[in-house]
């Protein structure tokens, strides 16, 4: 928590930056200026460390945090909260630039506050963030679910992939950015030479394999094999435990189009030595994060050299993946004149020039 914070520190201070400096006419300047969204409420999962990410990250951002912690944590976040709290104060910020909410009926409270609060964050399972955005008219950053694929192309390094996807589903298990689902390329070598190592590597690791009939009947002949049962890929899910799903694909097009219908836009990954296929899929994949060779576990703030996340979100409007310091910012424009008027522009009296300033 401490090196996040340090990292935060060492990062660009997110407020009052000029993204637009032009000129409309002689002496009509109009600037882009970045400023906090304002009142953010944060409901987030039994995770002290999330309490100090959330509140470092607004703090820094300028934003006042409403926080909501999970009942697990109450008395650690209630200790956390109150020397951040008196940190703050003591660094000049007003009363009431934090706010720390405890009863489980407040959340309800708190969904009602629309024209009060300006974005609502919630982190947890995948049936409560569904509640809050089916319950509040205010704005929701976040994901309802965590449907991570990883695609194993015919020209993928063996070894490489096996390394990944076993990353990708015990390093964190339980995160929503583990791997649910595998796509494998229908290719005879794969079949040959990989299926059987990673069979081998699932059981090693008390990974079950729920995997369609194409799939379990090449696992059944394995020498060394997890425990499995087949399945249709209708019954694909998010599993949040040692459990992976897997089907074949005839290549990466059809690799594409499954994970743009199928998954959660979160973190979806190619394993291939092959760099127009791994581009293609890059390019393709409408997920919030895309990875060629490497665990989709990446997909953090604190990995990304955020400092922290406050969440992950897959909506595509404002923020989007792990969010940090941009994430929670917006920004407003300034217009400074000298007595201009539409009316002269609308009849030609005067005319715009639109000039970039550098």
């Amino acid at each position: 928590m401490v090196a996040g914070i340090n990292q935060l520190i060492t990062l660009e201070d997110p407020i009052g930056k000029v993204t637009l400096d032009r000129e409309l006419d002689e002496g009509l300047r109009l600037t882009r200026i970045t400023c906090p969204i304002g009142v953010i409420g944060v409901i987030f999962e039994a995770r002290p460390d999330a309490l100090v990410q959330i509140s470092s990250l607004c703090i820094r951002s300028g934003n006042c945090p409403v926080l909501k912690g999970g009942k697990e944590t109450t008395y650690t976040n209630r200790v956390l909260f109150g020397i951040i709290y008196d940190a703050v104060l003591e660094a000049g910020f007003p009363e009431g630039c934090m706010l720390q909410v405890e009863q489980h009926n407040e959340i309800d409270e708190l969904l009602t506050c629309d024209g009060l609060v300006d974005l609502l964050i919630p982190r947890g399972s995948n049936a409560f963030v569904r509640y809050i955005m089916d319950n509040t008219h205010i704005p929701v950053m976040g994901h309802a679910d965590g449907v991570c694929h990883i695609y194993v192309d015919k020209d993928a390094d063996i070894d490489k992939a096996i390394s990944i996807i076993i990353d990708a589903k015990t390093q964190y298990t339980a995160a929503c950015n583990a791997v649910e689902t595998l796509l494998i390329q229908r290719d005879d070598g794969l079949k040959e030479n990989f299926i059987p190592k990673l069979a081998k590597a699932l059981a090693e690791n008390g990974i079950k394999l729920r995997g369609t009939k194409e799939v379990t009947d090449i696992v059944d002949g394995a020498s060394e094999k997890p425990e499995y049962e087949t399945i249709e890929e209708n019954e694909f899910k998010e599993y949040l435990a040692l459990i992976v799903s897997a089907k074949f694909v005839d290549g990466v097009d059809e690799a594409i189009d499954y994970i743009n219908l199928h998954g959660s836009h979160h973190t979806d990954a190619i394993i291939t030595e092959n760099s127009e296929t791994a581009e293609r899929f890059l390019q393709l994949v409408d997920s919030a994060g895309v990875y060629q060779n490497c665990s989709t576990r990446f997909a953090d703030g604190f990995r990304y050299g955020f400092g922290a996340e406050v969440g992950i979100s897959t909506s595509k409007i404002h923020a989007r993946g792990p969010v940090g310091l941009e994430g929670l910012v917006t920004y407003k424009y300034k217009l400074v004149g000298h007595g201009q008027i539409v009316g002269d522009y609308a009849t030609g009296k005067s005319q715009f020039n639109f000039k970039d300033i550098k």
